[in-house]
C-alpha cells in the first residue's frame, strides 16, 4: 500500500491494527516508553485486498465497521 510505504520511508514502524479500548491503551503505552505514535485509518477494502498485506486473509471484523479501526505506527521520539 502506497501510504504505508511513505510512512516506513519516513521512519515509522507498523505495529498492528486495533480499536477501542485497546487502541487508546496502546497509544498511551507507546508514548510512555518513548515513542511517537501515528494512527492511520484502514485502507479501503479494495486497496486492502489488492495490497497483499498479512491481514488480507480474514477481514470480517474490519468489513463490518472499518471506521472504528486504526493502524498503529510508532517511531522513536527525535
Amino acid at each position: 500500500m502506497k501510504r504505508e510505504k511513505e510512512l516506513v520511508a519516513a521512519g515509522w514502524e507498523r505495529r498492528f491494527v486495533a480499536s477501542e479500548p485497546r487502541l487508546s491503551e496502546m497509544v498511551e503505552m507507546y508514548q510512555e516508553i518513548g515513542f511517537e505514535v501515528h494512527l492511520e485509518p484502514l485502507p479501503s477494502k479494495e486497496e486492502w485486498d489488492a495490497g497483499g498485506c498479512e491481514e488480507s486473509g480474514c477481514t470480517a471484523c474490519f468489513d463490518l465497521d472499518r471506521d472504528r479501526y486504526r493502524i498503529i505506527f510508532t517511531r522513536p521520539v527525535k
